[in-house]
C-alpha cells in the first residue's frame, strides 16, 4: 500500500493543485495523469453533460452528488477513498465550492432495485447528480441484458425530467470473465445506452483491465504498486477530471451567466 501513497495518491494531489490555480484562467492545465491511469476512462462528452451541476455552482456554490449502486463505497487508503478524492478534487478546482457526497451503495444490487432507491434517495437529498456503478450484480445474476438497459435508460429519463445529471459507472474487470458471453453482453448495453441518451460512462472495466495487465509486467519503477488497490484511485481520477473538465468548459461558455430556476 505503500506504493499507492507515493505514486497514485501524490500524482492526484498535484493533479488538484495545478488545476486549482488554474481554475480562474481561459484554459484550465491539468497534470500529467499518473501513468498507471493513463489509460482512456471515459465515455461521453462532459463539456455538455452537466447542466444541472452548472446550476447549482452559480446558484448554490453547492453541489450534492448522491453515489448508488452495487460496490460505490470506497476502501479505506492513503489519500482517502473514491469519493473522498473526487470531492477533494473539485473543491480545490472551484475554490468556494462546497461538495456533498451522500454515499448509498449496496453491494451486490441489481439495477432494477437500484432504480427504485434512486427515487427514493432523490426525494430524501435532492442531489444534482446521481453516480451509479450498474451492471456487474446484473451480470453476474444472469439478468437479460436487454432487462437492464430498458432500466438504466428509463431511470436516466426520469433523473433528466427531475434536473439531475447522472454519471454511470461500467462492470468490474474480472480476467475470468474476459470471454464470458452475457457478462460482455452485460458491458455493451450499459456502453450503448450511455452513448443512446447522452451521459457520461465511467469506462470501470477498461481501467482495470489495463492495471491487470501491468501487474502482470510492472515496471522496476514502481515494483511493489499495488494495483488492485490503484484501481479505485484511477475511478476517482477520471471521474473528478471529466466533471471538472466538463464545469469549466460551460463556465467559459457563459452556460453559468443565465442561470435557470430549478423545478420543484
Amino acid at each position: 500500500m505503500k506504493a499507492i501513497s507515493r505514486t497514485s495518491a501524490a500524482c492526484l494531489v498535484a493533479a488538484v493543485t495545478l488545476f486549482g490555480r488554474e481554475a480562474g484562467s481561459a484554459e484550465p492545465r491539468l497534470a500529467p495523469v499518473p501513468v498507471e491511469c493513463a489509460t482512456q476512462g471515459v465515455d461521453g462528452a462532459p463539456a455538455i453533460g452537466f447542466p444541472n451541476l452548472t446550476r447549482a455552482m452559480t446558484q448554490r456554490q453547492k453541489i450534492v452528488a448522491l453515489a448508488i449502486g452495487s460496490s460505490v463505497v470506497g476502501r479505506s487508503r492513503p489519500g482517502g477513498d473514491y469519493y473522498g478524492l473526487v470531492e477533494r478534487f473539485l473543491e480545490t478546482t472551484f475554490k468556494g465550492l462546497d461538495v456533498v457526497l451522500v454515499q448509498r451503495g449496496v453491494s451486490g444490487e441489481l439495477a432494477r432495485d437500484g432504480a427504485d432507491r434512486i427515487r427514493l434517495e432523490t426525494a430524501r437529498f435532492t442531489p444534482d447528480v446521481v453516480f451509479w456503478q450498474v451492471g456487474t450484480a446484473d451480470a453476474m445474476a444472469g439478468i437479460d441484458p436487454a432487462e437492464t438497459r430498458e432500466i438504466v435508460r428509463s431511470t436516466i429519463r426520469w433523473l433528466k425530467e427531475h434536473e439531475i445529471d447522472v454519471v454511470l459507472i461500467g462492470l468490474h474487470y474480472t480476467p475470468s470473465l474476459r470471454d464470458d458471453g452475457p457478462y460482455q453482453a452485460m458491458r455493451r448495453a450499459i456502453s450503448d445506452v450511455a452513448r443512446a441518451e447522452g451521459v457520461l460512462r465511467i469506462r470501470r472495466y477498461e481501467v482495470g483491465e489495463t492495471l491487470d495487465r501491468l501487474s502482470r509486467s510492472p515496471s522496476e519503477t514502481a515494483p511493489f504498486t499495488d494495483y488492485g488497490s490503484l484501481g479505485d484511485t484511477c475511478m476517482a481520477e477520471h471521474l473528478a477530471r471529466s466533471l471538472a473538465t466538463g464545469l469549466f468548459a460551460r463556465r467559459v461558455r457563459g452556460d453559468l451567466d443565465k442561470p435557470q430556476p430549478r423545478a420543484k
